[in-house]
């Protein structure tokens, strides 16, 4: 079968020939139609994700996708047998690993936003517990998941949500999407400082940290100075695109009620991920969920593996 193939840390996939795979007891076997670019699937083919396992070269890089079972039902699959990834023709996955598909859904759409929506599902659902009427605050929310944590955020019944990012046209455009306050992180440090102190001083139940860094240790020193005594802030961390690393004062969680957390693969249980991952796409009809996408074929996988933007990549798959 034909697969995109990793045979090093650090370098792209090539295109070419891949065994084809074979399933075992409590295995399906599923023909892939689409599987997403994600930071998750770029980190693992380099070898940095946190998540990441040893390799063995070579291996198809992807960790999840959608595709056909042999009885014909679509389904969203997570987490393939390696050394196959969901950059293939083919692959085999547990069957607790397959999500049933809504016949409203098309495949580019559901490959697209599994995984980034995943990320505000499970952090707002599982970790956080949010609860209707809240105030969240998504900070990165400029990009694919930050977009669409705007939108969960609303969906799930948020009252108040608060968007910044360092783009201000995209912060604009957040505010169609259900973003009641956009503060951009390119103001200075002192003026930054005053509009995060005043959101919290209004009430900000849930922080979503897409970013970390300076602006997550920024947003820890507001909740900690200028949110009310004893009143809970659930920061939930989900990516470091600022920073792995922040210096953060001992004193600062003593003096104040935040409640500092991560959110991701070991966190969560795997079976309340899928979930999270099922009622994302539940969601898409009712909430209008929204994402941007562009796809490309499979076979050109090594002229767009470094591309970033704002859309998400989706490689489209013709097993023939």
């Amino acid at each position: 079968m034909k697969a995109a193939i990793v045979t090093a840390y650090g370098s792209a996939p090539t295109y070419g020939n891949f065994p084809d795979p074979v399933a075992g007891a409590r295995e399906r076997h599923v023909r892939v139609g689409a599987a997403a670019l994600s930071q998750i699937t770029r980190g693992h083919a380099a070898g940095v994700h946190y998540s990441s396992a040893p390799a063995t070269f070579p291996f198809v890089p992807g960790i999840d996708g959608v595709g056909r079972l042999d009885d014909g039902r679509r389904v969203y699959f997570v987490m393939p047998r390696p050394p196959l990834g969901s950059m293939a023709e083919q692959v085999v996955v547990a069957e607790r690993q397959c999500v049933p598909l809504p016949d409203t859904l098309d495949d580019v759409t559901a490959a697209a936003i599994a995984n980034p929506g995943m990320s505000s599902w499970g952090a707002l659902i599982e970790r956080a517990r949010l609860r209707p009427g809240e105030t969240v605050l998504v900070n990165g929310a400029t990009g694919i998941s930050g977009r669409l944590a705007v939108q969960i955020a609303k969906h799930l019944g948020a009252a108040r949500v608060i968007a910044t990012g360092r783009n201000p046209a995209a912060l604009d455009s957040l505010r169609a999407l259900g973003a009641d306050v956009t503060i951009p992180l390119t103001a200075g440090d002192t003026a930054l400082d005053a509009q995060f102190g005043q959101v919290f001083a209004e009430g900000v139940d849930v922080v979503l940290d897409y970013l970390w860094g300076d602006s997550a240790r920024a947003l820890l020193v507001a909740g900690a100075t200028a949110g009310a005594d004893a009143v809970p802030i659930r920061f939930v961390q989900i990516g470091s695109v600022s920073g792995a690393e922040i210096d953060l004062p001992s004193a600062l969680l003593r003096a104040s009620a935040i409640e500092l957390m991560g959110s991701g693969i070991g966190s969560i249980a795997f079976e309340r991920l899928i979930a999270s991952i099922a009622g994302v796409f539940d969601a898409v009809g009712p909430a209008d969920l929204q994402i941007a996408t562009r796809t490309v074929p499979l076979a050109d996988i090594e002229h767009v593996w470094r591309d970033e933007g704002a859309e998400r990549i989706v490689f489209t798959v013709d097993a023939g």
